[in-house]
């Protein structure tokens, strides 16, 4: 799940990535800003989602995956939509 807050005088909104977890051990969102490289974990809660808040610039998109367990690569089935990626598959679309 993912939720949006905006704010009338700030240039950023806030984006809170929610992951229903199943048997999941680690959750970690890719591709935010660009940035594949480095992983933002999702913190494990009292009910077993994983979730985090991050803020990220108004008018921009943002592709990512959530990696679940260190190698499932896992799309966000609310994203706001999905394009194809380089490796044939897809991932998720956020737009702000």
């Amino acid at each position: 799940m993912v939720q949006k807050t905006y704010f009338k005088t700030k240039e950023h909104c806030k984006v809170k990535f929610t992951y229903n977890g199943g048997d999941a051990q680690t959750v970690e969102v890719f591709g935010l800003n660009g940035d594949w490289q480095t992983p933002i974990e999702l913190k494990k809660k009292k009910d077993g989602t994983f979730s985090t808040e991050v803020s990220l610039p108004k008018g921009s998109q943002h592709e990512f995956k959530y990696r679940v367990n260190g190698n499932d690569w896992i799309n966000e089935p609310e994203a706001d939509s999905q394009g194809p990626d380089t490796f044939g598959g897809h991932n998720s679309i956020i737009t702000l």
